[in-house]
Protein backbone atom coordinates (compact mmCIF):
# COMPACT_ATOMS: atom_id res chain seq x y z
CA UNK A 1 0.00 0.00 0.00
CA UNK A 2 1.16 3.52 -0.86
CA UNK A 3 -0.41 6.71 0.45
CA UNK A 4 -0.01 10.41 -0.24
CA UNK A 5 -1.50 13.27 1.83
CA UNK A 6 -4.02 15.32 -0.12
CA UNK A 7 -6.94 17.41 1.11
CA UNK A 8 -9.69 17.02 -1.48
CA UNK A 9 -12.09 19.94 -1.72
CA UNK A 10 -15.76 19.57 -2.57
CA UNK A 11 -15.64 17.99 -6.02
CA UNK A 12 -19.12 19.04 -7.10
CA UNK A 13 -19.41 15.84 -9.09
CA UNK A 14 -16.17 16.48 -10.99
CA UNK A 15 -13.71 14.93 -8.57
CA UNK A 16 -11.76 12.10 -10.14
CA UNK A 17 -8.84 9.75 -9.56
CA UNK A 18 -7.14 8.03 -12.46
CA UNK A 19 -4.16 5.66 -12.47
CA UNK A 20 -2.41 4.96 -15.77
CA UNK A 21 0.70 3.15 -16.96
CA UNK A 22 3.21 4.39 -19.50
CA UNK A 23 3.35 1.30 -21.71
CA UNK A 24 6.95 2.05 -22.76
CA UNK A 25 8.62 2.95 -19.44
CA UNK A 26 6.12 1.19 -17.12
CA UNK A 27 6.00 4.25 -14.90
CA UNK A 28 2.70 4.64 -13.06
CA UNK A 29 0.93 8.00 -12.96
CA UNK A 30 -1.83 9.06 -10.59
CA UNK A 31 -4.10 12.01 -11.42
CA UNK A 32 -6.03 13.34 -8.42
CA UNK A 33 -8.60 16.02 -9.20
CA UNK A 34 -11.01 17.98 -7.03
CA UNK A 35 -13.14 20.91 -8.17
CA UNK A 36 -10.25 23.38 -8.26
CA UNK A 37 -6.91 21.59 -8.50
CA UNK A 38 -5.11 18.63 -10.03
CA UNK A 39 -2.18 16.70 -8.54
CA UNK A 40 -0.06 14.53 -10.86
CA UNK A 41 2.07 11.90 -9.12
CA UNK A 42 4.67 9.88 -11.02
CA UNK A 43 5.89 6.51 -9.69
CA UNK A 44 8.48 4.15 -11.09
CA UNK A 45 7.52 0.54 -11.81
CA UNK A 46 8.44 -0.39 -8.23
CA UNK A 47 5.81 2.16 -7.11
CA UNK A 48 8.23 4.64 -5.55
CA UNK A 49 7.23 8.28 -5.96
CA UNK A 50 9.71 9.98 -8.32
CA UNK A 51 8.02 13.21 -9.41
CA UNK A 52 4.94 15.35 -8.88
CA UNK A 53 3.18 18.33 -10.39
CA UNK A 54 0.34 20.44 -9.03
CA UNK A 55 -1.80 22.76 -11.13
CA UNK A 56 -5.19 24.43 -11.14
CA UNK A 57 -8.25 23.22 -13.05
CA UNK A 58 -8.93 26.60 -14.57
CA UNK A 59 -11.24 26.35 -17.62
CA UNK A 60 -11.81 22.62 -17.16
CA UNK A 61 -13.90 22.68 -13.98
CA UNK A 62 -16.90 21.20 -15.82
CA UNK A 63 -14.96 18.35 -17.44
CA UNK A 64 -13.88 14.80 -16.63
CA UNK A 65 -10.91 12.77 -17.87
CA UNK A 66 -11.94 10.44 -20.69
CA UNK A 67 -8.48 9.23 -21.73
CA UNK A 68 -4.74 9.77 -21.92
CA UNK A 69 -1.70 9.33 -24.12
CA UNK A 70 2.09 9.66 -23.83
CA UNK A 71 4.23 11.57 -26.29
CA UNK A 72 7.75 10.68 -27.39
CA UNK A 73 9.17 12.72 -24.50
CA UNK A 74 7.18 10.38 -22.16
CA UNK A 75 5.07 13.21 -20.75
CA UNK A 76 1.36 12.46 -20.33
CA UNK A 77 -1.52 14.18 -22.07
CA UNK A 78 -5.01 14.04 -20.56
CA UNK A 79 -8.25 14.39 -22.52
CA UNK A 80 -10.86 16.37 -20.57
CA UNK A 81 -14.44 16.31 -21.82
CA UNK A 82 -17.89 17.55 -20.89
CA UNK A 83 -20.43 14.80 -20.32
CA UNK A 84 -22.00 15.37 -23.75
CA UNK A 85 -18.57 15.27 -25.45
CA UNK A 86 -19.28 18.61 -27.12
CA UNK A 87 -16.14 20.18 -25.63
CA UNK A 88 -12.85 18.30 -25.35
CA UNK A 89 -9.63 19.85 -24.08
CA UNK A 90 -6.21 18.19 -24.40
CA UNK A 91 -3.66 19.15 -21.75
CA UNK A 92 -0.04 18.02 -21.86
CA UNK A 93 1.71 17.85 -18.47
CA UNK A 94 5.45 18.48 -18.63
CA UNK A 95 6.78 16.71 -15.55
CA UNK A 96 10.32 18.11 -15.93
CA UNK A 97 9.59 21.79 -16.50
CA UNK A 98 6.39 21.75 -14.39
CA UNK A 99 4.30 23.33 -17.12
CA UNK A 100 1.07 22.50 -18.89
CA UNK A 101 0.07 22.95 -22.53
CA UNK A 102 -3.65 23.06 -23.33
CA UNK A 103 -5.04 22.27 -26.79
CA UNK A 104 -8.62 22.03 -28.07
CA UNK A 105 -10.25 19.33 -30.15
CA UNK A 106 -13.56 20.04 -31.81
CA UNK A 107 -15.57 16.86 -32.08
CA UNK A 108 -18.17 17.14 -34.89
CA UNK A 109 -21.04 16.17 -32.61
CA UNK A 110 -23.63 17.63 -35.01
CA UNK A 111 -23.04 14.76 -37.44
CA UNK A 112 -21.27 12.11 -35.36
CA UNK A 113 -21.88 10.38 -32.04
CA UNK A 114 -19.52 8.58 -29.68
CA UNK A 115 -19.28 4.81 -29.55
CA UNK A 116 -16.22 4.23 -27.37
CA UNK A 117 -12.77 5.42 -26.33
CA UNK A 118 -9.66 3.23 -26.22
CA UNK A 119 -6.13 3.29 -24.85
CA UNK A 120 -3.44 1.22 -26.53
CA UNK A 121 0.34 1.52 -26.68
CA UNK A 122 0.28 5.05 -25.20
CA UNK A 123 -2.20 6.21 -27.87
CA UNK A 124 -5.72 7.50 -27.29
CA UNK A 125 -8.53 6.64 -29.71
CA UNK A 126 -12.13 7.75 -30.13
CA UNK A 127 -14.48 5.59 -32.19
CA UNK A 128 -17.59 7.35 -33.48
CA UNK A 129 -20.43 6.81 -35.91
CA UNK A 130 -21.22 9.18 -38.77
CA UNK A 131 -24.97 9.68 -38.78
CA UNK A 132 -25.26 10.03 -42.56
CA UNK A 133 -22.39 8.04 -44.07
CA UNK A 134 -22.04 4.25 -44.05
CA UNK A 135 -18.88 4.61 -41.98
CA UNK A 136 -17.32 4.56 -38.57
CA UNK A 137 -14.71 7.19 -37.75
CA UNK A 138 -11.57 6.47 -35.72
CA UNK A 139 -9.67 9.40 -34.19
CA UNK A 140 -6.06 8.71 -33.24
CA UNK A 141 -4.33 11.11 -30.80
CA UNK A 142 -0.57 11.26 -30.31
CA UNK A 143 2.19 13.91 -30.11
CA UNK A 144 -0.19 16.89 -30.10
CA UNK A 145 -1.83 15.71 -33.33
CA UNK A 146 -5.03 13.93 -34.22
CA UNK A 147 -5.65 11.73 -37.26
CA UNK A 148 -9.22 11.25 -38.47
CA UNK A 149 -9.76 7.95 -40.28
CA UNK A 150 -13.14 7.06 -41.80
CA UNK A 151 -13.78 3.31 -41.90
CA UNK A 152 -16.01 2.60 -44.88
CA UNK A 153 -18.43 -0.33 -44.51
CA UNK A 154 -20.66 0.54 -47.47
CA UNK A 155 -19.36 -2.33 -49.63
CA UNK A 156 -20.06 -5.05 -47.06
CA UNK A 157 -23.30 -6.99 -46.60
CA UNK A 158 -25.28 -6.98 -43.36
CA UNK A 159 -28.36 -8.96 -42.34
CA UNK A 160 -30.67 -8.90 -39.35
CA UNK A 161 -31.76 -11.91 -37.32
CA UNK A 162 -34.31 -12.78 -40.01
CA UNK A 163 -31.55 -12.60 -42.68
CA UNK A 164 -33.09 -9.48 -44.21
CA UNK A 165 -30.48 -7.16 -45.74
CA UNK A 166 -29.67 -3.90 -44.00
CA UNK A 167 -27.45 -0.92 -44.71
CA UNK A 168 -24.59 -0.46 -42.29
CA UNK A 169 -26.38 2.54 -40.73
CA UNK A 170 -29.56 0.53 -40.21
CA UNK A 171 -27.53 -2.29 -38.79
CA UNK A 172 -25.69 -0.16 -36.20
CA UNK A 173 -28.93 1.55 -35.25
CA UNK A 174 -30.58 -1.82 -34.54
CA UNK A 175 -27.48 -3.43 -33.00
CA UNK A 176 -25.42 -0.76 -31.17
CA UNK A 177 -21.75 -1.56 -30.70
CA UNK A 178 -20.59 -2.55 -27.20
CA UNK A 179 -16.97 -2.01 -26.14
CA UNK A 180 -15.26 -5.08 -24.67
CA UNK A 181 -12.49 -4.47 -22.15
CA UNK A 182 -9.61 -6.55 -23.47
CA UNK A 183 -7.57 -8.06 -20.63
CA UNK A 184 -10.33 -7.55 -18.05
CA UNK A 185 -13.30 -9.63 -17.03
CA UNK A 186 -16.43 -8.66 -19.00
CA UNK A 187 -19.79 -9.40 -17.34
CA UNK A 188 -22.63 -11.09 -19.19
CA UNK A 189 -24.52 -7.80 -19.29
CA UNK A 190 -21.82 -6.64 -21.72
CA UNK A 191 -21.09 -9.86 -23.60
CA UNK A 192 -24.74 -10.54 -24.50
CA UNK A 193 -24.63 -7.68 -27.01
CA UNK A 194 -24.80 -8.74 -30.65
CA UNK A 195 -22.24 -6.13 -31.81
CA UNK A 196 -18.93 -5.84 -30.00
CA UNK A 197 -15.63 -4.03 -30.54
CA UNK A 198 -12.21 -5.10 -29.23
CA UNK A 199 -9.01 -3.02 -29.34
CA UNK A 200 -5.88 -5.15 -29.77
CA UNK A 201 -2.27 -4.03 -30.19
CA UNK A 202 -2.43 -3.18 -33.89
CA UNK A 203 -5.96 -4.20 -34.75
CA UNK A 204 -9.54 -3.20 -34.12
CA UNK A 205 -11.86 -6.22 -34.09
CA UNK A 206 -15.63 -5.88 -34.64
CA UNK A 207 -17.83 -8.95 -34.13
CA UNK A 208 -21.49 -9.17 -35.18
CA UNK A 209 -23.81 -11.99 -34.08
CA UNK A 210 -27.23 -10.77 -35.15
CA UNK A 211 -27.44 -13.51 -37.81
CA UNK A 212 -27.96 -16.79 -35.88
CA UNK A 213 -26.18 -18.74 -38.63
CA UNK A 214 -22.78 -17.06 -38.33
CA UNK A 215 -20.42 -14.73 -36.53
CA UNK A 216 -19.37 -11.92 -38.85
CA UNK A 217 -15.99 -10.37 -37.95
CA UNK A 218 -14.25 -7.29 -39.33
CA UNK A 219 -10.56 -6.71 -38.73
CA UNK A 220 -9.26 -3.13 -39.05
CA UNK A 221 -5.50 -2.73 -39.42
CA UNK A 222 -4.53 0.29 -37.28
CA UNK A 223 -1.52 1.09 -39.47
CA UNK A 224 -3.13 0.90 -42.93
CA UNK A 225 -6.81 1.07 -41.89
CA UNK A 226 -7.56 -1.74 -44.30
CA UNK A 227 -10.76 -3.64 -43.40
CA UNK A 228 -10.99 -7.42 -43.82
CA UNK A 229 -14.08 -9.56 -43.30
CA UNK A 230 -14.18 -13.09 -41.89
CA UNK A 231 -17.23 -15.29 -41.27
CA UNK A 232 -17.43 -18.15 -38.78
CA UNK A 233 -20.46 -20.45 -39.15
CA UNK A 234 -22.32 -21.09 -35.93
CA UNK A 235 -22.46 -24.76 -34.88
CA UNK A 236 -25.41 -26.49 -36.51
CA UNK A 237 -28.45 -27.16 -34.35
CA UNK A 238 -31.10 -29.75 -35.14
CA UNK A 239 -33.81 -27.38 -33.92
CA UNK A 240 -34.84 -24.40 -36.07
CA UNK A 241 -35.45 -22.01 -33.16
CA UNK A 242 -32.12 -21.01 -31.67
CA UNK A 243 -30.17 -18.24 -29.98
CA UNK A 244 -26.50 -17.57 -30.64
CA UNK A 245 -23.64 -15.30 -29.67
CA UNK A 246 -19.84 -15.21 -29.53
CA UNK A 247 -16.83 -13.82 -27.72
CA UNK A 248 -13.35 -13.07 -29.08
CA UNK A 249 -10.27 -13.76 -26.98
CA UNK A 250 -6.63 -14.57 -27.69
CA UNK A 251 -7.20 -15.31 -31.41
CA UNK A 252 -10.05 -17.68 -30.60
CA UNK A 253 -13.76 -17.30 -31.36
CA UNK A 254 -15.99 -18.75 -28.63
CA UNK A 255 -19.47 -19.43 -30.04
CA UNK A 256 -22.65 -20.60 -28.34
CA UNK A 257 -25.88 -21.80 -29.92
CA UNK A 258 -28.83 -22.81 -27.78
CA UNK A 259 -32.55 -23.49 -27.58
CA UNK A 260 -34.80 -25.35 -25.15
CA UNK A 261 -33.52 -28.70 -26.39
CA UNK A 262 -29.74 -28.33 -26.55
CA UNK A 263 -26.65 -26.22 -25.94
CA UNK A 264 -23.72 -26.18 -28.37
CA UNK A 265 -20.33 -24.58 -27.80
CA UNK A 266 -17.70 -24.14 -30.51
CA UNK A 267 -14.18 -22.79 -30.07
CA UNK A 268 -12.53 -21.84 -33.37
CA UNK A 269 -9.05 -20.67 -34.32
CA UNK A 270 -9.49 -17.11 -35.58
CA UNK A 271 -6.58 -17.27 -38.01
CA UNK A 272 -7.39 -20.61 -39.65
CA UNK A 273 -11.09 -21.11 -38.96
CA UNK A 274 -10.30 -24.58 -37.59
CA UNK A 275 -12.63 -25.89 -34.88
CA UNK A 276 -10.57 -26.45 -31.73
CA UNK A 277 -13.40 -27.81 -29.62
CA UNK A 278 -17.06 -28.66 -30.11
CA UNK A 279 -19.37 -29.58 -27.23
CA UNK A 280 -23.04 -30.49 -27.62
CA UNK A 281 -25.34 -30.98 -24.64
CA UNK A 282 -28.98 -32.09 -24.86
CA UNK A 283 -31.64 -31.25 -22.30
CA UNK A 284 -31.36 -34.76 -20.87
CA UNK A 285 -27.59 -34.66 -20.43
CA UNK A 286 -25.52 -33.58 -17.47
CA UNK A 287 -23.17 -30.66 -18.17
CA UNK A 288 -19.99 -32.33 -16.94
CA UNK A 289 -17.60 -29.57 -17.95
CA UNK A 290 -19.12 -26.90 -15.70
CA UNK A 291 -16.99 -25.70 -12.80
CA UNK A 292 -19.94 -24.30 -10.85
CA UNK A 293 -23.55 -25.30 -10.33
CA UNK A 294 -26.18 -24.17 -12.82
CA UNK A 295 -27.32 -21.00 -11.11
CA UNK A 296 -30.29 -18.67 -11.05
CA UNK A 297 -29.78 -15.29 -9.39
CA UNK A 298 -32.67 -12.92 -8.67
CA UNK A 299 -31.72 -9.30 -7.97
CA UNK A 300 -28.87 -9.42 -5.39
CA UNK A 301 -30.20 -12.48 -3.60
CA UNK A 302 -28.07 -15.54 -3.06
CA UNK A 303 -28.13 -17.68 -6.22
CA UNK A 304 -30.14 -20.87 -6.31
CA UNK A 305 -29.03 -24.10 -7.93
CA UNK A 306 -30.88 -25.31 -11.01
CA UNK A 307 -30.88 -29.09 -10.79
CA UNK A 308 -31.77 -30.11 -14.36
CA UNK A 309 -30.14 -29.18 -17.65
CA UNK A 310 -33.60 -29.02 -19.23
CA UNK A 311 -34.72 -26.40 -16.71
CA UNK A 312 -31.57 -24.36 -17.23
CA UNK A 313 -32.05 -24.40 -21.02
CA UNK A 314 -35.65 -23.23 -20.71
CA UNK A 315 -34.60 -20.35 -18.50
CA UNK A 316 -31.72 -19.57 -20.86
CA UNK A 317 -33.88 -19.60 -23.99
CA UNK A 318 -36.07 -16.84 -22.51
CA UNK A 319 -33.14 -14.46 -22.01
CA UNK A 320 -30.48 -12.62 -23.99
CA UNK A 321 -27.60 -15.08 -24.03
CA UNK A 322 -23.88 -14.51 -24.00
CA UNK A 323 -20.51 -16.04 -23.32
CA UNK A 324 -17.62 -14.23 -21.67
CA UNK A 325 -14.02 -15.44 -21.49
CA UNK A 326 -11.18 -14.17 -19.35
CA UNK A 327 -7.61 -15.44 -19.40
CA UNK A 328 -4.97 -15.26 -16.69
CA UNK A 329 -1.43 -16.61 -16.85
CA UNK A 330 -2.62 -20.20 -16.72
CA UNK A 331 -6.25 -20.85 -17.63
CA UNK A 332 -9.22 -19.40 -19.48
CA UNK A 333 -12.32 -18.78 -17.38
CA UNK A 334 -15.68 -18.90 -19.12
CA UNK A 335 -19.06 -17.65 -17.96
CA UNK A 336 -22.06 -18.73 -20.03
CA UNK A 337 -25.59 -17.57 -19.36
CA UNK A 338 -28.35 -15.09 -19.98
CA UNK A 339 -29.75 -11.85 -18.63
CA UNK A 340 -33.20 -10.30 -19.14
CA UNK A 341 -34.13 -8.81 -22.47
CA UNK A 342 -34.86 -5.11 -22.39
CA UNK A 343 -36.59 -4.42 -25.66
CA UNK A 344 -40.02 -5.76 -24.64
CA UNK A 345 -42.15 -5.85 -21.47
CA UNK A 346 -40.63 -8.43 -19.20
CA UNK A 347 -43.63 -10.72 -18.86
CA UNK A 348 -43.90 -11.23 -22.63
CA UNK A 349 -40.51 -12.92 -22.91
CA UNK A 350 -41.92 -16.27 -21.96
CA UNK A 351 -45.08 -16.47 -24.07
CA UNK A 352 -43.62 -19.21 -26.27
CA UNK A 353 -42.54 -21.37 -23.31
CA UNK A 354 -45.93 -22.97 -22.65
CA UNK A 355 -46.58 -25.23 -20.87
CA UNK A 356 -43.35 -24.47 -18.96
CA UNK A 357 -44.01 -21.20 -17.11
CA UNK A 358 -41.17 -19.08 -15.77
CA UNK A 359 -42.70 -17.01 -13.01
CA UNK A 360 -39.94 -14.37 -12.81
CA UNK A 361 -42.19 -11.31 -12.85
CA UNK A 362 -42.77 -11.47 -9.10
CA UNK A 363 -39.10 -10.68 -8.55
CA UNK A 364 -38.71 -7.75 -10.94
CA UNK A 365 -36.42 -7.73 -13.97
CA UNK A 366 -32.95 -8.52 -12.66
CA UNK A 367 -32.64 -12.25 -13.14
CA UNK A 368 -29.61 -14.06 -14.48
CA UNK A 369 -28.89 -17.72 -15.17
CA UNK A 370 -25.33 -18.88 -15.70
CA UNK A 371 -22.58 -21.36 -15.02
CA UNK A 372 -18.79 -21.21 -15.16
CA UNK A 373 -16.14 -23.42 -16.77
CA UNK A 374 -12.34 -23.48 -16.89
CA UNK A 375 -10.17 -24.34 -19.89
CA UNK A 376 -6.50 -25.23 -19.54
CA UNK A 377 -3.85 -24.02 -22.05
CA UNK A 378 -4.71 -27.01 -24.29
CA UNK A 379 -8.37 -25.94 -24.44
CA UNK A 380 -9.41 -28.88 -22.29
CA UNK A 381 -12.05 -28.41 -19.61
CA UNK A 382 -10.71 -28.87 -16.09
CA UNK A 383 -12.37 -29.16 -12.69
CA UNK A 384 -10.64 -27.22 -9.93
CA UNK A 385 -11.28 -24.85 -7.10
CA UNK A 386 -11.61 -21.44 -8.65
CA UNK A 387 -9.80 -18.82 -6.64
CA UNK A 388 -10.95 -15.19 -6.81
CA UNK A 389 -9.44 -12.85 -9.35
CA UNK A 390 -7.79 -9.60 -8.31
CA UNK A 391 -10.97 -7.81 -9.40
CA UNK A 392 -13.01 -10.00 -7.04
CA UNK A 393 -10.70 -9.14 -4.14
CA UNK A 394 -11.05 -5.44 -5.00
CA UNK A 395 -14.83 -5.75 -5.00
CA UNK A 396 -14.69 -7.44 -1.61
CA UNK A 397 -12.44 -4.70 -0.21
CA UNK A 398 -14.74 -1.95 -1.49
CA UNK A 399 -17.76 -3.73 -0.06
CA UNK A 400 -16.14 -3.55 3.38
CA UNK A 401 -14.88 0.03 3.06
CA UNK A 402 -17.87 2.02 1.84
CA UNK A 403 -16.64 5.44 2.99
CA UNK A 404 -13.73 5.68 0.58
CA UNK A 405 -14.42 7.61 -2.63
CA UNK A 406 -13.24 8.20 -6.22
CA UNK A 407 -12.13 4.60 -6.73
CA UNK A 408 -10.13 3.68 -9.83
CA UNK A 409 -8.56 0.37 -10.84
CA UNK A 410 -5.49 -0.12 -13.03
CA UNK A 411 -4.96 -3.66 -14.32
CA UNK A 412 -1.33 -4.65 -14.94
CA UNK A 413 0.23 -7.95 -16.04
CA UNK A 414 0.44 -9.69 -12.66
CA UNK A 415 -1.64 -7.55 -10.34
CA UNK A 416 -4.12 -4.69 -10.13
CA UNK A 417 -3.88 -1.35 -8.35
CA UNK A 418 -6.92 0.10 -6.60
CA UNK A 419 -6.62 3.85 -6.04
CA UNK A 420 -9.01 5.90 -3.94
CA UNK A 421 -9.39 8.88 -1.62
CA UNK A 422 -9.79 8.20 2.09
CA UNK A 423 -11.67 11.19 3.57
CA UNK A 424 -10.99 10.03 7.15
CA UNK A 425 -7.22 10.27 6.79
CA UNK A 426 -7.25 12.81 3.92
CA UNK A 427 -4.97 10.62 1.86
CA UNK A 428 -4.75 9.31 -1.66
CA UNK A 429 -4.14 5.57 -1.38
CA UNK A 430 -2.92 2.90 -3.80
CA UNK A 431 -3.42 -0.77 -2.89
CA UNK A 432 -2.04 -3.76 -4.75
CA UNK A 433 -4.31 -6.77 -5.36
CA UNK A 434 -3.47 -10.14 -6.91
CA UNK A 435 -5.45 -13.24 -7.86
CA UNK A 436 -6.09 -15.74 -5.06
CA UNK A 437 -7.47 -15.69 -1.55
CA UNK A 438 -6.52 -12.76 0.67
CA UNK A 439 -6.18 -12.55 4.47
CA UNK A 440 -9.19 -11.17 6.27
CA UNK A 441 -8.20 -7.87 7.90
CA UNK A 442 -9.91 -8.66 11.20
CA UNK A 443 -9.38 -12.37 11.75
CA UNK A 444 -6.41 -13.09 9.45
CA UNK A 445 -7.30 -16.61 8.26
CA UNK A 446 -7.81 -17.07 4.55
CA UNK A 447 -11.31 -16.12 3.56
CA UNK A 448 -13.36 -19.05 2.32
CA UNK A 449 -15.11 -18.59 -0.99
CA UNK A 450 -18.49 -18.87 0.75
CA UNK A 451 -17.79 -15.54 2.44
CA UNK A 452 -17.20 -13.99 -0.97
CA UNK A 453 -20.35 -15.31 -2.56
CA UNK A 454 -22.67 -12.41 -1.84
CA UNK A 455 -19.96 -9.80 -2.14
CA UNK A 456 -18.51 -10.67 -5.49
CA UNK A 457 -18.79 -14.15 -6.80
CA UNK A 458 -22.34 -14.07 -8.06
CA UNK A 459 -22.24 -10.44 -9.12
CA UNK A 460 -19.70 -11.50 -11.70
CA UNK A 461 -22.14 -12.12 -14.59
Amino acid sequence: MNSYPVNMRNSGGYGQILNIENAKTHDIFAFIADDKNLSVLQYNKALFLTNELKTSRSNIEDKLIIGYSFDEDQNPTLYWSTEDFKSIVLIKYDMINKTIKPLKFSFPYSKQYFIATFQKNNIFYILSKDSAEQTLTLYRFKNDTVEEKPLDFSTFTFQNKNTQFLTFNQFIRDYPIEKIEVGDYNPLSRSIKKSKVYMLDNTLILTFDQNPAKTQIFEVNLETYEIKEKNFPQPVSEKPKKLSNSFFLDNKVYQINTNQEELIIDIKNYNTGETIKNVKISKNDTIKFKNSPLLLQVEDQKPKDIKKTSTFLKYLSALDIGISAFKNNQNTYITLGGVPKDERPYYSFYDDLQPFQLNFSQYGQNQTVFFESILDPNSEFVQQRQEPFASDNIFYFLDRNKKITLQNTLTLDNYSILSYYDPATKQFVMRKFTDGFIPDETTNPLIDKAVFSKSFKFDRP
